[in-house]
């Protein structure tokens, strides 16, 4: 099963659209995870009808019309592997032992917010990827997306990729 992982899109205020690698990436991805600020509501209309399939939360700059769409956390079992998204996980310090204890049971915790890419993993299994933004880089060298793959319930091949 592969994976497209974006966040913090802010379209169309940072941007007037998604690269099209991004978009290359969402034809390829059998489902596509956006963990929130989103901003407008177009793209969310955009990804579900061509995305394969489309998980998704809302963040702290997206309004009521988002809000009403998308859950604040979103939950989902992929082949076997627990997936929870949130938008925001607080200050980074701490961030695995806090992420743990709020998400009992998660293999992988897809968030966002910082726009800064994050790949770790708690001591007790639960991986932590914010995939950064494809559209506002903010204090990053790079705007950026991440891909993985699942099989047989364990996350493989994560890859952080620099637009």
């Amino acid at each position: 099963m592969r994976l497209l992982l974006i966040s913090d899109t802010h379209l169309p205020v940072r941007a007037k659209k998604l690269p099209a690698p991004v978009w290359d990436a969402v034809d390829a991805a059998d489902v596509v995870i956006h963990a929130g600020d989103w901003v407008g509501v177009g793209l969310l209309d955009e990804l579900e009808s061509r995305a394969a399939r489309l998980v998704g939360c809302w963040g702290n700059n997206d309004g009521p019309e988002l809000r009403a769409r998308l859950p604040e956390v979103a939950r989902v079992t992929l082949d076997g592997l627990s997936v929870a998204v949130v938008h925001e996980t607080g200050q980074a310090k701490g961030r695995e032992e806090r992420c743990t204890a709020a998400y009992p049971g998660v293999d992988l915790l897809v968030f966002g917010h910082s726009h800064i890419p994050w790949d770790t993993t708690a001591p007790g299994g639960l991986r932590l990827l914010n995939p950064g933004s494809p559209t506002d880089r903010r204090r990053q060298p790079y705007c950026t997306y991440q891909t993985a793959t699942i099989t047989d319930g364990r996350l493989k091949q994560v890859a952080l990729h620099n637009l």
